[in-house]
């Protein structure tokens, strides 16, 4: 059974190993007895003409101890495929996550660049600073990418990085606030997750107005989650937000939904001529105390 487990149509192989066995088995106990004991001895005569019963016993066991056999090694051969497709949905998983997080970035870099283009000629110094920034952002991408999760302050802090840039390319008109929880900082946040959801809230925020916005987001706790509250307005008459989400909130659901297997955990809303994208990011520590900070024109003020 060690070496070879019969599958389901083969499980006849067991009744004639055990049947084998125990005909062996039967017959070298009689050659034994044969040669051992002499014929006159009257216990020995009881013996060999009870051998239908010791070769029934023999039997029952050598098939007994068979089927355990079959099943601890089936158990254990169920337990290393159970393995390896656990580590082969885990390397997909991660693969496609890895394809996800990679396919948000070409349509800001191209925007960013046209928008450096753009300012070359009249405006120098904004070029330069805005190269800079982009570097570091894509830099801090590159570090990210080779982590999973990250804490809530590393994210924002990247967010911020990204905010600068769309400051630059947008002006006065993009204005942004983040209200967080001061003790929630170090609670995990999967990489690379807040950028996509801010981006799509400029999207609809800004392309389809001419004044100008505020970009808001709120992140609390929920029970055991991390709650993140985006919000941003926009014209009914010029924007359909509930129409598509876009690929980036489409991809945050995929996402959401291979770590954590929930399809709930990202929700839109639509209340008046705000739009508000709510996402739940699980977590185990409660958070008890509550500090507020508001980031206007890329400066923190508690």
């Amino acid at each position: 059974m060690k070496y070879y487990l019969p599958r389901a149509e083969k499980y006849w192989y067991i009744l004639v190993v055990s049947l084998t066995a125990s005909f062996l088995w039967m017959l070298a106990l009689q050659a034994a007895m044969w040669m051992i004991f002499p014929e006159t001895d009257h216990y020995v005569q009881v013996i060999r003409t009870s051998w239908g019963i010791r070769f029934g016993a023999g039997y029952l066991l050598i098939s007994s101890i068979s089927m355990f056999s079959l099943l601890w090694y089936s158990q254990q051969e169920q337990k290393e495929m159970d393995k390896r497709k656990t580590e082969s949905e885990k390397l997909s998983k991660d693969a496609e996550l890895f394809k996800l997080r990679q396919q948000l970035q070409p349509h800001f870099l191209f925007n960013s660049l046209n928008s450096i283009s753009a300012l070359t000629g009249s405006h120098p110094d904004k070029a330069r600073h805005m190269i800079q920034q982009l570097s570091d952002f894509f830099r801090g991408t590159l570090r990210k990418d080779e982590h999973q999760w990250n804490s809530l302050e590393e994210e924002l802090k990247y967010l911020e990085l990204y905010l600068e840039i769309e400051k630059v390319r947008f002006g006065h008109r993009l204005q942004t606030e983040i209200n967080y929880i001061d003790e929630i900082l170090s609670m995990k946040v999967p990489a690379l997750l807040l950028q996509p959801v801010v981006e799509n809230a400029i999207k609809f925020g800004l392309y389809d107005t001419t004044g100008d916005i505020l970009i808001k987001l709120d992140a609390t706790t929920e029970e055991n989650n991390l709650k993140i509250v985006v919000e941003n307005p926009f014209d009914p008459e010029t924007s359909q937000p509930l129409k598509g989400t876009g690929f980036g909130l489409s991809s945050i659901r995929r996402r959401l939904f291979l770590l954590f297997a929930r399809n709930d955990l990202l929700t839109i809303k639509k209340d008046k001529e705000i739009f508000m994208t709510t996402i739940l990011i699980p977590q185990i520590d409660a958070i008890k105390t509550e500090r507020v900070f508001v980031e206007s024109n890329g400066k923190l003020e508690s």
